[in-house]
């Protein structure tokens, strides 16, 4: 069986305090975009995982997937597979590439199976894979709290608009990202702000890690720049990654940035 895992975005992301297990409660808005892997599961002697296009580093038995696998095997009898995962969401960038190829194969188990998970039970064994692997289960817009893996229902609409991502050629470590980094409470939750209409959010919907990262990554920040002096409404990094999207009117090309990045239209 073969599924699509999809990226997403973070529509804001505001690092309110630093927990006592060494955690971060935050809140964001996780937003599916259309960037995807593909993962595959076929019958097999033993399961291992053959990882292709982009380069992931560390061993592909040690995949999220794998990881993924075993949670569910060890409640249910299920045989072993062959995990083909085809990369193609960018990895360092924000964009929870990993976290969606581990949370479709809970799915694609699911219904390879006939386990009659629910959503819920998929999403429990997504939280214990890592923080944002739950939201994939579902997949659709919601507004992310405690540590990014508790929802709720969030119905904002960024279809009619245009979408762009840009990917610079530098991977911001997660772990270094949040080192930097300040929590604070924002003077107002992000629960209120994200319902105003895109054209405010330049000055509202901010990503706490952008000015730590900016610093350290300057091309970042000149990314977001240049998208809006090409006419964005609202432009944004993602998570703690070095890819930034940014909300058009209309479709818009940009050759200056594709010299240097990986430029992804239409999301």
């Amino acid at each position: 069986m073969l599924s699509f895992p999809n990226a997403k975005i973070n529509l804001g992301l505001n690092i309110t305090e630093k927990r006592r297990d060494g955690y971060h409660n935050l809140e964001t808005v996780f937003y599916p975009v259309n960037i995807k892997d593909s993962v595959e599961i076929t019958d097999a002697a033993f399961t291992s995982c053959r990882i292709h296009g982009i380069d992931i580093p560390g061993d592909a038995n040690d995949n999220l997937c794998v990881k993924a696998f075993n949670l569910v095997k060890r409640d249910f009898d299920v045989p072993a597979q062959q995990i083909n995962l085809l990369k193609n969401i960018p990895v360092g960038a924000g964009l929870g590439g990993g976290s969606a190829d581990c949370a479709f194969l809970i799915k694609l188990l699911n219904d390879k199976f006939s386990l009659g998970l629910s959503v819920a039970h998929m999403e429990d064994y997504a939280r214990q894979l890592g923080a944002d692997c739950a939201f994939f289960i579902e997949n659709k817009p919601v507004y992310a709290f405690n540590k990014g893996d508790e929802f709720e229902k969030c119905d904002v609409d960024l279809s009619a608009l245009f979408k762009v991502l840009v990917k610079p050629p530098v991977h911001v470590s997660t772990a270094d990202a949040y080192a930097l980094v300040k929590p604070q409470k924002p003077l107002q939750s992000l629960k209120e702000i994200i319902h105003l209409s895109p054209t405010t959010w330049k000055y509202k919907v901010i990503n706490d890690f952008e000015s730590s990262v900016f610093v350290k990554y300057p091309q970042i920040h000149q990314i977001k720049t240049s998208l809006y002096d090409a006419g964005a409404t609202f432009a944004l990094m993602s998570g703690s990654g070095s890819s930034v999207f940014a909300i058009f009117n209309e479709p818009v090309k940009l050759p200056e940035l594709e010299k240097n990045n990986l430029v992804y239209y239409n999301i």
